[in-house]
């Protein structure tokens, strides 16, 4: 009997480094499945770009799920009353985190793969240049591994669902530079907090301040459009 194509559950928000990490999953010949989450953000443009992103690499299923953490508040991403700050290079947690999204989207992530079969999920958190989000360390993608192993009928049985961060100890540039590599556009990409209704970029919040970072150290250009 030949062995059946190995699954992996992708984190998709439509940017650079979940990109990267399908691009990764596609090139080590996994059948993906894509999940993108409506959580409440202030804006659709990344969820468009991942269902392009999903289509342009022909993922086996590609799923939103509507969870409005956002009714919360407490994120500048989710709470229109808080403004979205320039970058600053500051050692302090910003208002841009939204608190626990990336254990709730990996929840649902590991819920999918045991439904699925898959062995696999990936996730494009960075402790290198990042905005210094709790959630995108090496300890936290460590201590959400055991409670998959803990958590799950699959783990328990020995069987473990693989937590795959591989750009967390990689500089925007490095990921950039692998996609290139891949084969990746980047064009189809969203990375801005706050899009405008026209779709550029402003290129001043952390999120643009990095990309832009990323490119040039790259040696490449960015083909997001910046507002003027």
């Amino acid at each position: 009997m030949k062995n059946k194509t190995p699954k992996a559950v992708i984190l998709l928000s439509g940017g650079i480094d979940s990109m990267t990490c399908l691009g990764i999953a596609k090139s080590q010949n996994f059948e993906c499945y894509t999940l993108s989450f409506d959580y409440g953000q202030r804006h659709n443009f990344e969820l468009e770009a991942a269902k392009k992103i999903a289509a342009y690499f022909n993922v086996k299923e590609h799923r939103v799920v509507k969870i409005n953490i956002g009714e919360l508040g407490g994120s500048a991403l989710t709470d229109k009353n808080i403004a979205v700050p320039r970058y600053q290079n500051s050692n302090e947690i910003p208002v841009t985190y939204v608190p626990a999204r990336n254990t709730i989207f990996l929840s649902i992530a590991l819920g999918w793969a045991e439904i699925l079969g898959a062995n696999d999920i990936f996730i494009g958190v960075s402790a290198i240049d990042y905005s210094g989000y709790p959630d995108c360390r090496p300890e936290f993608i460590k201590a959400f591994q055991n409670l998959a192993d803990l958590a799950t009928k699959v783990g328990v049985k020995g069987n473990s669902i693989r937590i795959n961060a591989p750009l967390i100890n990689l500089s925007k540039a490095e990921t950039i530079k692998l996609g290139q590599k891949l084969g990746i556009d980047y064009s189809m990409t969203v990375t801005c907090y706050q899009v405008d209704e026209k779709g550029c970029a402003c290129g001043k919040c952390d999120s643009c301040v990095l990309r832009i970072k990323g490119f040039k150290e790259a040696g490449m250009v960015d083909p997001t459009q910046y507002k003027s």
